[in-house]
């Protein structure tokens, strides 16, 4: 359709091309409000899907003591998704920075365990009912927690191949926990909607209040419930007086009792895309080019990092808005279909390569 696939020539570069340009999803994915994209942003974070899908919990202990939660999804009305030959892929989701599971990530969820894999939602510490049990939770960009987590699938699904997704500002964390682990991430391919590439950069120029302020809400009132505990590492007053995500992120992790540091430090430490050149998993990031929430395309898109790394594709769409690329039929964003489509190329590239070479896929 009106997609560009920008990357670095290869082999792996011109199987996606084959796969993608044979998917009807995106010769067939029209959206529905190509000129109000705070519209389908709205739609994306209000819509619960139908029906809502079921979950059962897991809490992980960190090595701190702190606790992050693992929501498996075990589909509508404690409805079990089938699997063919072979271990199921194991699906990692990624909510938004604010921990906030959307309607869209749900759905994502769902259309995953229609199609056999198990898809699983990682909480960050005190997000989405998670408890606080250290005065501590997750930097932007701090892929500690993560990598305990994707540690604990490994082992519990040894076989099975480990796929993660994020959305919009979650990307931040998936990015830079990809750039960390290098070629030891244990992921088979990785994929992002709507991600934010650069973190400081956003977090200054602002967003639309539509956007903002129910997240910055949301995260207030998530904290709220633990300013006992986090009265001795922050000013809990300055938390909760907050007017913008930046003065939050700040009063949460430059602002410290214990150790205060200055906002240019922190980024040097969270940027997402701080070690991007040593990522070494195949990553889809899917973009719209009237996203109002990551910002003007020349300003917040990294192209250069989709020229030079063979790892990196840019799916690049004319409208679709921030985490929406809604189609006709209800529930339905064409998004999440082209991200199944990159995972099942990667999985037929893959084993074709370990035919040829006698190599495993990389897990």
């Amino acid at each position: 359709g009106r997609c560009r696939l920008l990357c670095k020539p290869s082999a792996l570069a011109q199987h996606l091309v084959r796969s993608l340009g044979r998917s009807v999803v995106l010769w067939g994915g029209h959206w529905l409000w190509p000129r109000w994209p705070r519209l389908q942003m709205l739609r994306q974070l209000l819509k619960p899907p139908e029906p809502e899908p079921a979950v059962a919990r897991e809490l992980l202990q960190m090595p701190d003591s702190g606790l992050v939660a693992l929501d498996w999804l075990v589909g509508p009305r404690g409805a079990a998704g089938g699997g063919g030959g072979g271990p199921s892929p194991v699906l990692l989701l990624i909510p938004n920075a604010a921990g906030q599971v959307t309607g869209g990530l749900l759905q994502l969820g769902l259309r995953a365990l229609e199609r056999g894999f198990l898809p699983v939602i990682f909480n960050r510490r005190g997000h989405n009912g998670c408890p606080l049990t250290t005065p501590r939770l997750q930097p932007f960009g701090d892929p500690g927690d993560l990598r305990e987590a994707v540690t604990y699938l490994r082992c519990r699904h040894p076989a099975a191949p480990l796929l993660a997704v994020s959305e919009g500002s979650g990307s931040g964390l998936l990015l830079a926990y990809l750039g960390e682990s290098g070629s030891s991430s244990h992921l088979a391919a990785a994929a992002c909607v709507s991600p934010i590439f650069r973190g400081r950069d956003w977090f200054e120029a602002g967003m639309p209040w539509l956007y903002e302020w129910p997240l910055l809400l949301n995260l207030k009132r998530g904290l709220s419930r633990y300013v006992g505990s986090l009265a001795e590492a922050v000013d809990v007053d300055g938390l909760l007086g907050s007017r913008s995500l930046r003065e939050l992120e700040e009063a949460l992790f430059c602002r410290t009792k214990s150790r205060p540091t200055s906002w240019e430090a922190y980024w040097e430490h969270n940027e997402p895309l701080r070690d991007a050149d040593e990522a070494a998993v195949p990553v889809l990031c899917l973009c719209s080019t009237d996203d109002p929430v990551r910002g003007p395309p020349a300003r917040s898109l990294p192209l250069e990092l989709f020229r030079s790394s063979p790892y990196f594709f840019l799916l690049l769409t004319p409208g679709g808005g921030h985490c929406g690329f809604p189609r006709r039929g209800p529930g339905r964003c064409w998004g999440h279909e082209a991200v199944l489509e990159f995972f099942r190329a990667m999985a037929e590239f893959l084993g074709a390569e370990e035919q040829r070479k006698g190599l495993p896929w990389p897990r």
